[in-house]
């Protein structure tokens, strides 16, 4: 019998929350160590995954390590689990920040034992969103995800935290209402819940205008993504959400809006995708311009950056509807990308916080002195965001600007694609701006003596660069990858 590589990846952290909820009275020591192997072991099983993955051009879009299981059968529900190039580099991120979110916590003093239950659970439904084959597992799996981010926000956030958390929910839930609308019409059209059979299927005679089952599912990832003006709930959550929470919130929960859109909006109404492509294009560079803008005008450090996600965003979004291998290639990337750049942007203001006690830029200035290893740090996260040449955000944004520039999905995409390159002249400035103002403005007494990172914090940010610059310098290691799962989705567009 094969090992089930993707159920051990999945339930490994869930097996990690068993371990520390059965721990008789643990020393807070004890729950971070065991959820540090716990996630630590998903992570390194995520690797031999993708060392195992079959990149030989006779396998395109072939799901691989797949994993089926009777679970209703009076619906043809199945447990279904299986990887391809869509998914594979959606499952090494969400492992590796949920990995480096343990870290990010281990100063964690405030009911340590529920928050890594409650962290561990959230990195089991976000794998399972990425593995999943089934649209009632897929869809399970999304509403799980509501309920640790609720307590995790509620509990351990600061500021406005339970209007933010009660905010997110309501959001998702709206969401989620629209995409079971849409599975459920898929459903009722075709008999079928398995994502790959569905793939560029053209019902006879649709429970609804396909049209409509488009959009019902496009809204509901659209507000995960998010997208303008759907967007309204990330700035709170982020700046009310603890720090290891906005990492695993930006780094992959706003993914799952973009790889939901890839996988069943663009395969399954291929058609549909392609006429409304200009609108969506247009959507996406209003998102980056719109984003950027606004974040010009933040003064509190979680809120910018939350603000330039949604911009960033707006660059996943263009490449996804600009339709064309290597737009759809770059728009996976930066969904990679922006992951591990936001998440180590999120760590490194929760660490000037910890520090300082601090996040206002008016209040802050000349820590460059006091925190030698954090402002390079920092500095690197905030240039990589702004596309620096050599790193993770420049191969994928420049990848999907190309996507878009040559695409033939509609006339016109090259002008909209040279305005959405105009977002990183707007995201250089209130980076560097930012930059400026915490590190190197005029100093500011009561910061005087701030520690720089400790030997822990060192070993998270580090782990962050060194994914930033691996990628940025051989984009290849993922590229291969992702274009097996683009190419049949281009046979389907017919682009």
């Amino acid at each position: 019998m094969n090992f089930c590589y993707l159920t051990t990846i999945v339930f490994l952290p869930l097996v990690g929350l068993i371990v520390i909820a059965l721990l008789s009275k643990p020393q807070p020591k004890t729950v971070k160590l065991t959820a540090l192997i716990f996630t630590l072991a998903s992570f390194a099983l995520s690797i031999v995954v993708f060392c195992l993955f079959d990149r030989s051009s006779g396998i395109i879009g072939q799901i691989q390590f797949e994993e089926k299981l009777a679970w209703i059968p009076a619906i043809n529900a199945f447990y279904h689990l299986g990887v391809d190039g869509l998914s594979l580099p959606m499952v090494i991120l969400t492992t590796f920040l949920g990995f480096l979110a343990v870290l990010v916590s281990w100063k964690v003093e405030l009911r340590p034992r529920e928050y890594f239950i409650w962290l561990l659970f959230l990195e089991t439904s976000i794998l399972g969103v990425f593995c999943s084959l089934d649209l009632v597992l897929f869809f399970l799996f999304w509403e799980l995800e509501l309920i640790p981010m609720y307590f995790l926000i509620s509990i351990w956030g600061t500021g406005r935290r339970e209007y933010s958390a009660i905010k997110y929910v309501i959001y998702t839930l709206v969401g989620s209402a629209m995409m079971l609308a849409g599975i459920l019409s898929i459903y009722f059209t075709t008999g079928s819940l398995n994502m790959m059979e569905l793939a560029g299927l053209a019902p006879v005679k649709p429970f609804i205008p396909l049209t409509a089952m488009f959009f019902l599912l496009f809204i509901g990832f659209a507000i995960k993504l998010p997208v303008f003006p759907l967007h309204t709930w990330l700035p709170d959550a982020h700046t009310d959400a603890p720090t290891a929470v906005s990492v695993i919130l930006a780094g992959v929960l706003l993914k799952m809006g973009g790889y939901g859109m890839i996988r069943l909006c663009v395969s399954i109404f291929p058609e549909v995708a392609l006429n409304y492509a200009p609108w969506l294009v247009l959507l996406a560079v209003v998102n980056v311009l719109y984003g950027a803008a606004v974040t010009l005008r933040q003064t509190d450090l979680k809120r910018l950056i939350a603000y330039s996600s949604v911009s960033h965003m707006g660059y996943v979004l263009l490449g996804i509807f600009a339709l064309s291998q290597i737009s759809l290639t770059g728009a996976t990337l930066q969904m990679f990308s922006h992951g591990i750049i936001t998440g180590l942007l999120f760590a490194m203001v929760g660490l000037v916080y910890d520090k300082t006690h601090e996040r206002n830029l008016e209040r802050l200035g000349g820590l460059a002195r006091q925190m030698p290893v954090i402002v390079v740090v920092f500095s690197v996260a905030g240039l990589a965001a702004l596309g620096l040449p050599g790193t993770s955000g420049f191969a994928a944004e420049f990848i999907t600007f190309v996507g878009g520039y040559s695409s033939a999905a509609f006339e016109g995409i090259r002008l909209y694609t040279i305005l959405g390159v105009l977002g990183i002249v707007i995201t250089a400035g209130y980076i560097l701006w930012m930059l400026q103002r915490v590190f190197y403005g005029p100093p500011v007494e009561k910061f005087d003596g701030v520690p720089d990172a400790d030997n822990i914090e060192k070993v998270c940010i580090f782990s962050f660069v060194g994914a930033i610059m691996l990628v940025g310098l051989y984009p290849a290691i993922l590229t291969d990858v992702i274009k097996l799962g683009i190419m049949p989705i281009m046979k389907l567009v017919g682009l």
